[in-house]
């Protein structure tokens, strides 16, 4: 065999041996972990301090694009709330049987929602 294929034969060998002895990264003692200090039920505030966010309340106009009953939701394409500094956007909302029945898909409306643990929750809807 030539030097050349030799020394190309070692390269790649090598390299497959690098490829393969993946480790797992180390953790550091000072990373939170999801079950220590993040929320991680899809209720994580947008912008702001995340304590301060829970159970504050807000208002915000939109158009409802979905009613799910069985999840107990109102998905609603809303404009930025700049109470709780959110861009706008659609998102899902926790809503009692009172409110989804207030409301179908299509209405322009006007709404109050509070920031819960379990996610952000309407307190009262109106159609526009």
């Amino acid at each position: 065999m030539h030097t050349p294929t030799r020394l190309m034969i070692a390269i790649i060998t090598f390299a497959l041996a690098a490829c393969s002895e993946q480790s797992e990264p180390e953790q550091s003692e000072n990373m939170p972990m999801a079950s220590q200090d993040m929320p991680m039920n899809g209720a994580m505030p947008m912008g702001g301090q995340m304590g301060e966010a829970m159970g504050q309340m807000a208002n915000a106009q939109g158009t409802v694009t979905a009613i799910d009953n069985e999840a107990g939701t109102i998905t609603i394409d809303h404009g930025p709330v700049e109470a709780v500094d959110w861009p706008a956007m659609t998102m899902a909302f926790d809503a009692d049987e009172s409110e989804r029945m207030k409301v179908k898909v299509g209405d322009e409306v006007t709404f109050g929602f509070r920031m819960a643990d379990s996610g952000s929750e309407i307190t009262s809807i109106e159609k526009k």
